[in-house]
């Protein structure tokens, strides 16, 4: 769940007159904008290593196919190159202030989420699947 929509949930139970129960994580109920950037960087942590563990995985059953393992890389390079373009453009106009790493974060969470899936994807690919560049697993 995003930081946005935990902060949506978090108003309209706000709003209902519903008390939720006192978090020991900072992150369940953040009340300041530097607590907020913090998970949402922290959200994005979890997003990257999950990330990093599809990755993985793939270079695993690639195994030493360094021509595949290769284009795996500069695939990998690029896509991240446009993530952090992308989310430094979408937080263009509040560059400078102190909403940006939130703004920042929660892009590159949700991109890194994606990309996640996406490599996923090539972890399951169907037999005989000649599109697929990941070996099944064994």
């Amino acid at each position: 769940m995003t930081l946005s929509r935990k902060l949506l949930i978090l108003s309209v139970v706000a709003l209902c007159g519903v008390s939720l129960p006192a978090a020991a994580d900072e992150c369940a109920d953040p009340q300041d904008q530097t607590t907020m950037n913090i998970c949402a960087g922290k959200e994005f942590d979890a997003a990257d290593k999950a990330l990093n563990t599809a990755y993985r995985e793939i270079v695993g059953r690639i195994g030493d196919d360094h021509k595949t393992r290769a284009s795996l890389t500069a695939a990998q390079r690029a896509w991240i190159a446009f993530r952090d373009g992308e989310c430094a453009f979408q937080a263009k106009s509040v560059e400078g202030g102190s909403i940006y790493p939130l703004i920042v974060a929660d892009c590159k969470t949700a991109l890194t989420e994606a990309r996640t899936e996406q490599l996923k994807t090539y972890l399951d690919c169907e037999e005989g699947d000649m599109s697929c560049p990941v070996p099944p697993a064994d």
